[in-house]
């Protein structure tokens, strides 16, 4: 289930890491009894409430729901793809990730040699042209905050990268697969020329492209990479990775368009911003953000391109906006960006203006009700028609709730909300009503199941679950599933089973079950795993009888079930006994 990589590698790579070292090496961790704790990496607390099991190798913090395995844990605190965070796990463990499907081709490691190249030749170039060392310094910038960004400069020649790097066949494909040359008539020639350069980082600090900005009005203001193997726009924040390194989990990120904007923020002690490169908000992008912090500003010009920018960025964030996360907009005087505004205002003015900046659900209705009349029937229909789809799109919670009143409100009519369209688990384990995850014999025994998967060895004999559907007892499908796999692998630990199960659609209900509290000791958990199975069992005896509706026809069935109907009713007896 794990993609191109094989599921024996998860398997074993968790076997081979250790969460609380994992975690350990990044948040202090205190022991308690059995298990570790720690102020959440993951939002503000001052009690903890974030616990490490060793046995389980499994973390959860009970404030706010984060939660998985080591490989979890690295994708959360350092913003990184399952693909990315195995890697690193790999590497930490001395493992090399093999490959298995269909084959997808990986990006050439020479790629990432070739654009590090290009980033310390630029470096290089920025020290020998005093030009452009002014240039920056008019700008307000310092040399620490350019070395930070390891900001350079490109040559105005037409092929100085070329003689520098590209200095055989192979170079000079890898210069071109790198986005790095632009094609004429007259041949391949340097796409970056007499420009301040910006390389881009990804997630794990590799140089995957350039911003080039020119230092004169003539030709384009800024000049990107184009989209490469390393490289797509939709999918990485300029800035973040150097965020990242200065704090593992971010207070708030101000999203900017520009890079100069990030590094002048940067410059003043705005050490958390991050850039789109000049393309609108993705959904990707967003679900960076919210892995990097609880909130997000975004910092936009307040003229008619401004304001499209942050609508744009609203529509990718309402579908990510869980319980706990904020995002706010804040739209700049017309002319101005945040380069502009810290430099001529500095930092305390700039902190007020921060805290100025208008929450999500207040940018959201006054984008309608200003071009809206809502004072008249016809208007308030029009705005049901048009606003109602995005508070649809959000998450179920407390905040999608409040949003349909403020619109309800507004509207002056009851909604008739419709649930988001969604795949329904074949586990029964779907909340239907208050309270959620009632304590079942169903969900008891997928609890124990998922805690301890061992415990199916208790289990003597599940033939009489053959054949079984959900519509005959709500999660069986799931449950004979999970015990199958479970039999096979009855020593791998939650967080292997988790992530094994990682593409399943049962599996964020198995998540919840996974941190569930059970009590009492091995013996204990395990007599309660076995009288759950029992009882469950019970119930689809007692529904059989209850179908037997001819005693006589059916002497032999309904003696059998009845039989069956007793022996359990004992065994469950005896242990209450």
């Amino acid at each position: 289930m794990s993609g191109l990589i094989p599921d024996s590698f998860i398997e074993e790579l968790l076997a081979r890491s250790d969460v609380v070292d994992v975690i350990e090496r990044r948040v202090p961790l205190k022991r308690v009894g059995h298990e570790f704790q720690a102020c959440c990496p993951f939002h503000n607390e001052k009690t903890p409430s974030f616990t490490v099991s060793p046995k389980k190798q499994f973390y959860h913090c009970f404030g706010c729901g984060a939660h998985g395995s080591a490989i979890g844990f690295l994708m959360q605190y350092e913003g990184l793809e399952f693909l990315d965070a195995v890697e690193e796990l790999a590497r930490s463990a001395g493992l090399q990730v093999p490959k298995s499907g269909p084959q997808q081709p990986r990006p050439d490691t020479g790629l990432y040699d070739m654009l590090a190249a290009c980033a310390r030749f630029y470096s290089e170039q920025l020290k020998n042209k005093p030009t452009a060392v002014e240039y920056l310094k008019s700008r307000g910038l310092s040399g620490e905050i350019c070395r930070d960004f390891e900001i350079g400069y490109a040559p105005a020649g037409w092929d100085t990268l070329i003689k520098k790097l590209g200095t055989d066949d192979k170079k000079l494909a890898l210069l071109k697969q790198a986005g790095m040359l632009s094609e004429g008539k007259k041949g391949v020639y340097d796409k970056f020329r007499d420009r301040i350069m910006f390389p881009i980082h990804d997630r794990r600090g590799r140089v995957i492209a350039f911003g080039g900005r020119a230092m004169s009005d003539d030709g384009p203001k800024y000049l990107n990479s184009p989209e490469t193997d390393l490289y797509h726009k939709s999918r990485e924040l300029y800035g973040l990775y150097l965020a990242r390194q200065r704090s593992g989990r971010l207070d708030e990120i101000i999203v900017v368009e520009g890079y100069m904007d990030v590094v002048a923020l940067a410059q003043f002690g705005f050490k958390y911003a991050v850039a789109t490169s000049g393309t609108a908000t993705t959904a990707l992008q967003v679900e960076m953000l919210f892995r990097a912090t609880d909130t997000v500003i975004y910092c936009f010009d307040g003229d008619a391109a401004g304001r499209k920018a942050a609508w744009r960025a609203l529509e990718a964030t309402l579908p990510r906006m869980r319980e706990g996360l904020q995002a706010r907009f804040l739209f700049l005087p017309e002319g101005e960006d945040p380069d502009s505004m810290v430099r001529k205002h500095g930092a305390d003015e700039f902190t007020q203006l921060l805290g100025t900046a208008t929450p999500l659900s207040e940018f959201f209705f006054e984008h309608f009700t200003e071009s809206i009349d809502i004072s008249n029937l016809d208007g308030r229909a029009k705005l049901v028609q048009q606003a109602q789809p995005y508070v649809e799109s959000m998450p179920e919670g407390v905040f999608r709730d409040m949003m349909t009143e403020r619109l309800e409100t507004l509207a002056q009519h009851r909604l008739q909300t419709r649930t988001r369209q969604q795949r329904t688990p074949p586990d029964g384990l779907q909340n239907r009503g208050k309270p959620a995850q009632q304590r079942t014999p169903m969900r008891t025994a997928l609890a124990h199941l998922v805690q301890n998967p061992s415990l199916v060895e208790k289990l003597d004999d599940t033939s009489d679950f053959d054949g079984l559907v959900n519509d005959d007892i709500q999660g069986v499908e799931i449950f004979r599933e999970l015990v199958d796999f479970c039999a096979k692998r009855p020593n791998i630990t939650t967080a292997q089973l988790i992530e094994l199960w990682h593409e399943h659609p049962a599996t964020p209900h198995l998540q919840k079950l996974a941190v569930w509290t059970l009590h009492g000791g091995e013996e204990e958990q395990a007599q309660e795993f076995v009288d759950a199975v029992n009882r469950i069992r019970l119930g689809w005896v007692e529904m059989l009888l209850s179908r037997v509706s001819n005693v006589i026809e059916q002497p032999k069935e309904y003696r059998a079930l009845q039989q069956r109907q007793q022996e359990l009713k004992k065994q469950l007896e005896g242990q209450q006994d």
